[in-house]
């Protein structure tokens, strides 16, 4: 009698042993359901609190991978944020972002980097401090056309200068390619004789500091035109997440 009872018990251990892993695997489904639903909203708001976003802001947060093991290990490998319409530094545009090794409890970012593309009226906002007759600005790339007018022979002449944006040293850099006087073109190299300092300003590189428009921790790292829109390249300094100074916009030398 022992001996039966042994047996039907051993039978009966490998459906406890089943039932104890379907149990185990449900409350882990469930704790990963868990997960992806409140950590992606944590991190949204804490971007829009710190960014100092609307709080309707439209923002997408996903995390790849297992979300559990990285809570475990106190990390999150990657971040992504993607917004269609974020205003920052009164800038609009469309944003990506991808965040790494993001400290679950709090601490700063492994690194952050991702892409902005702004349309050509945002685009011209950025020029405000250019040394350019800008009335009118026209993107298609891989260049930026501006257009204006410039005084020769005291007379004002409208002019058009086609730029190649790009970026250096965290400055918007335009590199003219060429130049086009009362509607006809000319070389680029005999405009400064024609029109003075004039025409050095407009036929030679310009750096533009956009340092204002950003909060002090991001950078901006290149530049393109991608159609009609520009593309900014930017990079995040890891600490914005605890140096509340790096959240502030930047400054720009004094001219």
């Amino acid at each position: 009698m022992t001996s039966a009872f042994a047996e039907r018990r051993r039978a009966r251990w490998p459906w406890v042993v089943l039932v104890i892993v379907l149990v185990l695997a449900a409350l882990v489904v469930a704790a990963e359901f868990i997960a992806r639903s409140v950590v992606p909203s944590t991190v949204r708001s804490l971007v829009i609190d710190n960014l100092d976003l609307p709080a309707d802001q439209q923002l997408d947060v996903q995390v790849p991978g297992m979300m559990l093991p990285q809570l475990i290990a106190g990390t999150l490998g990657e971040v992504r944020l993607a917004s269609d319409e974020v205003t920052v530094g009164g800038i609009s545009g469309s944003a990506r972002v991808t965040a790494t090794d993001v400290p679950v409890s709090g601490g700063a970012l492994g690194a952050a980097k991702g892409t902005v593309s702004i349309d050509q009226d945002e685009f011209s906002l950025l020029l405000d401090s250019a040394q350019l007759p800008v009335t009118r600005i026209a993107l298609s790339a891989p260049n930026a056309t501006v257009e204006g007018e410039v005084e020769l022979f005291g007379r004002q002449i409208p002019v058009g200068i086609t730029v190649t944006p790009g970026a250096e040293d965290g400055d918007l850099l335009l590199t003219p390619v060429s130049l086009s006087l009362n509607g006809m073109d000319v070389d680029l190299d005999a405009v400064s004789g024609m029109i003075g300092s004039a025409g050095d300003t407009i036929t030679q590189p310009q750096r533009v500091c956009i340092a204002d428009r950003l909060p002090e921790g991001i950078t901006l790292t290149g530049l393109r035109i991608e159609g009609t829109r520009a593309v900014a390249d930017i990079s995040a300094d890891g600490r914005i997440t605890v140096d509340q100074n790096l959240l502030e916009n930047g400054t720009c030398p004094r001219s």
